[in-house]
């Protein structure tokens, strides 16, 4: 890349705003420094979003000293830096409801879901309390059906055997040449890609 490229010339930057002057500049809060106070320093635990206004030597200096966990006992540090892995959010055991405790109320789950009606419980495995889903077809798909013969409750399997049925029967080569139900076999044809293609087969 040329750096005294003219088209380096040509760029316009937009100048970043400047700060509005204050009436009265801050001075630093260390005792007895008349120097403006520009930089800040976090005035420590149990303050936060506060801050002293330090010059840049004193800034230096309260940074080098600064502790965070000062006047805290081991335990404490300790329970700190525990918590801040979950960022000091409260957490709860799997498996476990709001309370802590291993008891399960009636009728609520572990994470505090309740489901008076039973509608989200597992059922056993081999349940036929549940109807089989039908499958829903359009206008198309069940004038499809009715072209193999079928109604709107077949399945997929049903649906291909009764295609391979059609087409055996209705062949020309099945009828010695004769082309006669060769219309009803084109018909019988499209409405199985029909189906097919709109996964109903």
């Amino acid at each position: 890349m040329n750096l005294n490229s003219p088209l380096f010339d040509r760029i316009r930057v937009k100048p970043a705003p400047q700060p509005e002057a204050t009436p009265q500049q801050l001075r630093c809060d260390y005792p007895g420094c008349r120097a403006v106070g520009e930089h800040r320093a976090p005035m420590g635990r149990l303050r936060e979003g506060q801050y002293f206004c330090f010059c840049l030597e004193h800034v230096r200096e309260y940074n080098h000293s600064y502790n965070y966990f000062n006047g805290m006992s081991d335990a404490d540090v300790a329970k700190y830096q525990k918590d801040a892995v979950v960022g000091h959010r409260p957490t709860w055991a799997m498996g476990m409801n709001r309370t802590g405790s291993g008891r399960r109320e009636e009728g609520v789950e572990p994470d505090g879901f309740r489901d008076p009606l039973g509608m989200f419980r597992a059922r056993p495995r081999g349940s036929t309390s549940q109807a089989p889903k039908k499958p829903r077809h359009g206008v198309a798909g069940i004038k499809a059906l009715a072209t193999l013969g079928l109604d709107d409750t077949a399945d997929a399997p049903t649906v291909k055997a009764r295609y391979k049925e059609l087409v055996k029967r209705l062949h020309p080569d099945a009828n010695g040449g004769d082309r006669s139900l060769e219309d009803k076999l084109r018909e019988i044809i499209h409405a199985y890609n029909y189906l097919k293609s709109a996964k109903s087969a």
